[in-house]
């Protein structure tokens, strides 16, 4: 394997330009789309070494069930620093494991919690709950349940018949383009490697600015969109109730009123490549692209190292 194991836990580090820059300089519906896939090749690459480390460090443990051979010399000699690096991707792969499983956790209890301030409303696509704090966030439905709009009383009173039809138009964006599965990738992507935190930043606020431009283009008119936005951000709680994709989600929404403000974005499918955007993309590209071929690498040559190093029933 040699030092290639190692290159998929720093390579996030080759995604932190395009982080910042695709926030201002891409269309936010592409800039939400390759950022999640960078972030999703990137952990999964760094997950995988990271397995392929500890399967080298567990099998020098006393008392471990692997193979014996698969503690000898021949084997070690495949990981540089084979006692400190096996040994410490152990407890780390039980970290990221631990911090997916509590994400994976507290989404499922989010979606219950929504779900159970549901019930007993009628099953129509916008729900209104009678709560005089506002909020509104879009529910994705699962199985045979469909996908609704909550929205409370509170908010609806604040808002004029514009803004209600800017803040319904935003919340069908956020369901029809799945935003939550975005999110939701990001978020455990994250968790696997903290190198990869701003591009969870950055589709976090991506999605939003996707789903303004989705609403912007619904109801005809940019400054509704954004005058919707800044009063429902000024009337929203410092901490909302749920982690679901909404209209009224704390964060950069200035920034969100300023871009709806000026005009469109033009929507590409990839950057110019002579551009600062365009070579972050590329650089971003690049750098998945070594981590899963280096990922790749370290896991053939493992699985070679130890079936030699396996004796024969």
């Amino acid at each position: 394997m040699g030092v290639f194991v190692f290159l998929p836990l720093l390579l996030p580090l080759s995604a932190w330009p395009v982080a910042r820059l695709a926030e201002h300089r891409l269309h936010p519906r592409t800039a939400t789309r390759l950022l999640t896939g960078f972030a999703v090749v990137l952990a999964v690459c760094s997950t995988l070494c990271l397995a392929l480390l500890m399967v080298v460090g567990t099998a020098q443990l006393p008392g471990n069930p692997l193979p014996d051979g698969w503690s000898d010399p021949e084997v070690r000699a495949a990981l540089p620093y084979d006692e400190i690096a096996g040994r410490v991707a152990i407890p780390a792969l039980v970290a990221v494991a631990g911090a997916c499983l509590h994400a994976l956790g507290r989404h499922r209890r989010v979606r219950r919690r929504a779900e159970r301030a549901l019930a007993g409303l009628p099953g129509r696509p916008v729900a209104v709950l009678p709560d005089p704090v506002p909020y509104a966030y879009a529910l994705p439905g699962r199985r045979r349940r469909r996908d609704r709009v909550v929205v409370s009383t509170g908010m609806l009173a604040a808002l004029g018949p514009a803004e209600r039809r800017a803040l319904f138009a935003h919340e069908r964006a956020h369901l029809h383009a799945r935003h939550h599965r975005h999110l939701l990738a990001v978020r455990l992507a994250a968790r696997a490697n903290p190198f990869l935190r701003p591009l969870r930043t950055a589709v976090v606020y991506t999605a939003e600015r996707w789903a303004d431009e989705e609403a912007a283009a619904a109801v005809g008119s940019r400054r509704s969109v954004a005058r919707a936005i800044g009063r429902a951000a000024l009337l929203a709680p410092a901490r909302p109730a749920s982690a679901l994709a909404g209209f009224a989600q704390v964060g950069p929404v200035p920034r969100r009123v300023a871009a709806l403000l000026a005009g469109a974005p033009v929507a590409r499918a990839w950057p110019p490549v002579f551009t600062a955007v365009g070579m972050a993309v590329w650089g971003a590209a690049a750098g998945a692209t070594v981590s899963a071929l280096s990922s790749a690498n370290s896991a053939v040559t493992l699985y070679q190292v130890l079936r030699a190093a396996t004796p024969l029933a």
